[in-house]
């Protein structure tokens, strides 16, 4: 495993970040604990030091998980999660609590203190606000952040899915006003999602910022293991499963299938997989990439 600097920092991770979200099986679908320790080892085993996670994600058990899995080399994990949404079980009366979710102030701090708690840490190495809520005023946002880098429970922070002027009108407030900037960007981006290169990118680059990539592989299609003539009989079912879990998301058309058979036939030719195909392009971008 390869190494790079995470946005203008000396922040050095792993060029591949392990997703947590299915880490728990709380939503009815993910890895049990046994299968999610098998992840994380061999993660950890080839050189990997950065895992994502998200307060929200899998009830709060993606984060428990992590937690425990990096008990005894806690130092040497560069552990990021996520604050917005609000976290199932976060109060006793569900949907009564105003402030249990969005940007503010607020919902920061008792969101970093019940992550912390769950992760079993003082400490989070990158704290990432989840989805901008279109209503917390940006001074807010990056004063309280600061707050808590100055508090020594955040290192530094980042931004995800979020438009590109308020990642940009944000990062100017920070260093107008001397404090923590943002610096990595969380977005979905693969080769079948590149939507994002119109404004996002250029502004992450401007901004020296590295992107992390959700959906890499948009959600296992880029494997080509989703094409009809791929799908055994036996599987066949998953694969329905698969296409109506992915119609939200706007890529199961037949469209997509003539580029990921393209993709398949590249691998085939350099002797690799399509998803490392797939991972290598988003890696060798204009701006640093970093495959979840």
């Amino acid at each position: 495993m390869n190494y790079q600097l995470l946005g203008r920092s000396g922040l050095r991770v792993s060029d591949l970040c392990l997703g947590t979200m299915t880490f728990g099986e709380d939503w009815g679908w993910g890895s049990p604990k046994d299968e999610a320790r098998k992840i994380y080892d061999t993660f950890r085993e080839a050189g990997g030091n950065f895992i994502d996670t998200a307060n929200i994600y899998t009830n709060g058990s993606s984060e428990k998980l992590v937690g425990e899995f990096m008990s005894g080399h806690r130092e040497e994990m560069v552990i990021a999660t996520k604050y917005t949404n609000a976290a199932v079980g976060f109060t006793d009366k569900p949907g009564t609590d105003a402030n249990a979710g969005g940007n503010q102030r607020k919902n920061m701090v008792q969101a970093v203190e019940a992550s912390l708690k769950r992760l079993g840490t003082d400490y989070i190495d990158l704290y990432w606000l989840h989805c901008w809520d279109q209503m917390t005023p940006e001074e807010e946002v990056m004063r309280a952040f600061d707050d808590l880098v100055r508090a020594g429970k955040v290192l530094y922070i980042g931004i995800s899915d979020a438009p590109a002027w308020v990642v940009a009108k944000s990062n100017t407030l920070a260093e107008l006003r001397g404090w923590t900037r943002y610096v990595g960007l969380q977005i979905e981006y693969s080769l079948l999602e590149r939507t994002v290169e119109r404004e996002l990118v250029p502004m992450a680059k401007d901004q020296q910022m590295t992107v992390l990539a959700w959906s890499p592989l948009k959600n296992g299609l880029l494997t080509g293991k989703y094409l009809p003539e791929n799908v055994k009989q036996s599987e066949a079912e998953g694969a329905r499963m698969h296409s109506e879990m992915m119609k939200g998301f706007g890529a199961v058309e037949e469209s997509v299938h003539a580029p990921i058979r393209e993709i398949v036939a590249v691998g085939k030719e350099l002797g690799v997989s399509a998803a490392q195909v797939a991972l290598a392009w988003l890696r060798y971008r204009s701006v640093p990439v970093i495959p979840i």
